[in-house]
Parts: structure tokens; C-alpha cells; sequence
């Protein structure tokens, strides 16, 4: 039996997930195990919503934003990075490998690149197999 990762996403709306709508507009292929949610900046993901995702049965949590100096919020990925760096300290403090956490930086005109990281990130998350939170 094969392992499917499921992946929740939390995009920024001008940037990661413009880049997502830019893959998807140019038919590029990646994985159906994402599900992505739209949040006005990357800033805006609060840590207790990337534990819940986890709580939930989330085998990976993707976050992607503006690179860093292009945020619409000024530095609202600023803080992101910050936080995820915290919430990789204490994922691994839980007994969860921290790289079910990832960040990126992804343009709107980069879709190739969302589709090129989601393919990386899903397969990365399948080598490591179910979360360890994960219902059964």
C-alpha cells in the first residue's frame, strides 16, 4: 500500500498563491495532495493554525510568501521566517520531524517554481512516511 501525503498549504494572496493560480493557468502538473488556503499575507499564519493542521492529521504544512523585500505588508514574510524557525525548535521538541514545516518564496510569475517545490515537498513528506499525529 502506498503512502499519500496530505499537505495544507497556507499561500500568500499576492504572491505564493497567485504563483499557484500561474501553475495551474499554464497546466503545469503537480501533486492533488496539496490543499491550499489563501491568507492575505504569509504574516497572517498564525503558529497555533500550523499546530492545528498537525492536530489535525496534516502530514506536511507548506507555507509560501513574498520574497523577502517584496512583502505588500512590508515585512510580514519577515516575521514568518522568524516563526517558522520557533516552530521547527518546538515540532521537534513534539517528536515531529521539522521538515514537515516548510517555507518558500514563490512570486506570482513563478508558478514553474510552486509546482517544482510542491512536487519536492510532497515527495520529501512521502519518503518520511505518515505524521506521527496522523489518525489512523
Amino acid at each position: 500500500m502506498s503512502f499519500e501525503p496530505e499537505i495544507v498549504a497556507f499561500l500568500c494572496n499576492w504572491c505564493a498563491y497567485a504563483g499557484a493560480d500561474m501553475a495551474g493557468t499554464s497546466r503545469l502538473k503537480y501533486p492533488a495532495n496539496v490543499v491550499p488556503i489563501k491568507v492575505m499575507c504569509s504574516g497572517r499564519v498564525d503558529p497555533e493554525f500550523i499546530l492545528e493542521a498537525f492536530e489535525r492529521g496534516a502530514d506536511g504544512v507548506f507555507i509560501g510568501g513574498c520574497h523577502p523585500g517584496d512583502c505588500h505588508y512590508v515585512n510580514g514574510n519577515i516575521r514568518t521566517r522568524r516563526r517558522v524557525e520557533m516552530l521547527k525548535k518546538l515540532l521537534e521538541q513534539m517528536g515531529i520531524n521539522p521538515r514537515r514545516l516548510r517555507l518558500e518564496w514563490v512570486s506570482a510569475t513563478e508558478g514553474a517554481k510552486f509546482a517544482r517545490v510542491m512536487k519536492e515537498f510532497v515527495e520529501e513528506i512521502r519518503q518520511l512516511g505518515p505524521s506521527p499525529l496522523r489518525r489512523k
